[in-house]
């Protein structure tokens, strides 16, 4: 997975208010579309994105499926954002060496 999708998958604001509701624990489609200001097919349909992205993943119990936030989906855009935090901690950290210099 890269990245992108990740992106793409969490742009949608209904997408990730699922998300997040998994984030305390896992779900069916049901449990997520009572809290959802969406109808089930469309919590259906996030999901299913959510899925392809890597971010989540769905386990059959019974006639149901239960999902849940699949934390190493989560690692190419940690990766991204970490890239941004370490060329910023090092800005700081050549700004800091400079004024010490001039000291």
């Amino acid at each position: 997975m890269t990245y992108e999708a990740a992106l793409h998958a969490l742009a949608d604001p209904t997408r990730r208010a699922i998300f997040e509701a998994l984030r305390s624990h896992p779900r069916t489609v049901s449990d997520l579309a009572k809290t959802q200001p969406v109808s089930r097919p469309a919590v259906s349909q996030h999901l299913k994105v959510l899925h392809e992205a890597k971010l989540v993943q769905a386990t059959p119990k019974g006639s149901h499926r239960i999902y849940a936030v699949r934390a190493e989906g989560l690692e190419a855009l940690r990766r991204y954002l970490d890239g941004f935090w370490d060329e910023t901690l090092a800005a700081f950290g050549a700004e800091i060496s400079k004024r010490n210099q001039h000291r």
